[in-house]
């Protein structure tokens, strides 16, 4: 079975989207850890519901990137998986991490627009001052410590609409966001094990 990494810092609705995914059998994976840098992450209580081990790699005191990142592998390491996910991991990762495993990121944004934090709402400001008229989502593989900019593997453009508010646009964001991030997961484990896509 393809082994799934998942690596949270928020909510989780994004990996209880892969974790409904593989319990329903659309996704020919099974997620072998949540990790997650912050112990009251609620993602963390998805993942033990789901009967998932978790684990938590908090920063330590004037900790470096590379020195924390170095942890970070030791503690994903053992439970050797195909592919980590970000979904909702809100540290960048340096090539100590991204250079041992193959890892995709999700981002709610199309390719090269709004990188770092709070895309959604940045977009959401720029729709109102006239700037936007629309915004959307990208998976994309991290290959370095660029934010946001590794080659992209799946988008979708989501159009601000004359009637939205800020919650109608962000809860399409949301959706678009899931059923992109299964979909890639999906053809990723679909590749590796040798099925035809």
């Amino acid at each position: 079975m393809y082994r799934l990494a998942v690596l949270v810092s928020g909510n989780g609705s994004n990996l209880q989207a892969i974790l409904d995914a593989c319990a329903a059998d659309e996704l020919a994976a099974e997620v072998a850890v949540v990790v997650s840098n912050l112990p009251d992450a609620y993602a963390i209580e998805r993942a033990v519901a789901a009967d998932v081990p978790t684990v938590v790699v908090e920063r330590l005191p004037g900790e470096d990137r590379a020195a924390y990142d170095a942890r970070l592998v030791q503690a994903v390491a053992p439970f050797s998986p195909d592919l980590v996910v970000l979904a909702g991991w809100m540290r960048i990762l340096t090539p100590v991490f991204v250079g041992t495993f193959d890892v995709i990121n999700l981002h709610p944004a199309l390719p090269g627009e709004l990188p770092g934090t709070h895309a959604i709402e940045r977009a959401w400001q720029e729709a109102l001052a006239g700037q936007r008229f629309g915004s959307g989502v990208m998976v994309h593989r991290v290959v370095d410590a660029g934010v946001d900019d590794g080659p992209v593997l799946a988008s979708e453009a989501v159009a601000i609409r004359l009637d939205d508010t800020f919650d109608t646009f962000a809860q399409r964001i949301h959706h678009t966001e899931r059923r992109l991030l299964v979909g890639v997961v999906g053809e990723l484990a679909t590749a590796a094990q040798g099925a035809p896509t």
